[in-house]
């Protein structure tokens, strides 16, 4: 456990999406939730890069953003460091909060256009009472825009005047004026061009290296957290489907929906592997099927998986939770 920085138990999120009480009471309706992440357990251990993968609706976003506050908990609990998230008062919250940060995936909408770039790094740094002076708060926010391959003149000019890629490094830079040790990072190059796509990732390691970072990574696409991830949790539903380390995962995967996903990425090699896209969609999360969510997809599905949750199976190579995976 100590090498275990964030601890992540049975995390679940339900969002109330029944219409207003009047609009229910004339249309004779019940009330509907919606269960975005279910009974999630993972851990992210210090230096490492954990991967959450899965299609578009399958409760990413929302982990990220219950991790770093952004979203309370219906259920469950977030350790980080050993400190349970949802207990500290607001003293040792606020010493916690310097220590993990996020990056978002939408370089054009995370930053304040009304704010030059100097003033939007600098805002933890006064946050947190980082920097003495004016000028050492100056000198920190110039050091930062070098360290993420930009000039430190930039700091003078309004987010309009950059690129994504551009304004995605001000956004990390931000993000690593509080000296932090997490970084939980939501899909960062999801809005870039794939080729500014790759000078973000190399940026992203380059500096994990040099820092001794820890991420989070959020992402749909399974050629980018090949590049990125140690780990890789497989999201379907809400609920973890699967998780191996990165390498075991893309050379044995053992769920039927890590496989789908993997049978669907281009062959860009031209070895000849058949791909084929994802079978059919993710169902309504407001109503999900019964037993395993995946079975209506699934093409080893059984009468048992129509039924029953599957239990987690755990083995060497990580955790699977499927009744008929091979878990060797």
């Amino acid at each position: 456990m100590k090498d275990v920085l964030v601890n992540v138990e049975n995390l679940t999120r339900i969002f109330d999406v029944s219409k207003p009480w009047l609009n229910r009471v004339i249309e004779r309706e019940e009330k509907k939730t919606l269960r975005a992440v279910n009974d999630v357990s993972l851990e992210i251990r210090r230096g490492e890069t954990f991967a959450l993968v899965g299609e578009s609706g399958s409760g990413k976003s929302t982990i990220a953003k219950m991790i770093v506050g952004l979203l309370g908990l219906s259920q469950g609990k977030i350790d980080f460091d050993g400190i349970d998230l949802s207990q500290p008062d607001g003293a040792e919250m606020r010493a916690l909060r310097q220590r993990y940060q996020m990056i978002f995936q939408d370089p054009f909408a995370s930053l304040n256009p009304r704010w030059r770039v100097n003033k939007i790094i600098a805002e933890p740094l006064r946050q947190f009472d980082m920097e003495s002076s004016e000028s050492d708060r100056n000198r920190r926010v110039e050091e930062l825009l070098e360290l993420v391959g930009m000039s430190a003149k930039d700091g003078v000019k309004f987010p309009h005047e950059f690129s994504g890629g551009q304004r995605q490094r001000i956004a990390i830079a931000r993000a690593l004026s509080s000296n932090p040790e997490f970084i939980v990072c939501d899909e960062p190059t999801s809005a870039l061009d794939v080729s500014v796509q790759a000078q973000i990732l190399n940026l992203m390691r380059d500096l994990q290296d040099e820092l001794g970072l820890t991420y989070l990574f959020i992402s749909h696409d399974l050629s980018v957290v090949r590049h990125m991830a140690n780990r890789i949790g497989v999201l379907y539903l809400g609920r973890l489907v699967e998780v191996a380390d990165g390498k075991e995962l893309f050379r044995n995967p053992r769920h039927p929906y890590t496989k789908m996903l993997l049978n669907a990425i281009p062959d860009l090699d031209m070895t000849g592997r058949k791909v084929a896209p994802p079978d059919g969609e993710i169902p309504n999360p407001i109503n999900p099927p019964s037993g395993c969510t995946f079975h209506p997809r699934c093409p080893i599905a059984t009468e048992q998986c129509k039924r029953e949750i599957p239990p987690i199976r755990n083995s060497d190579a990580g955790s699977v939770v499927c009744f008929e995976a091979v878990c060797a």
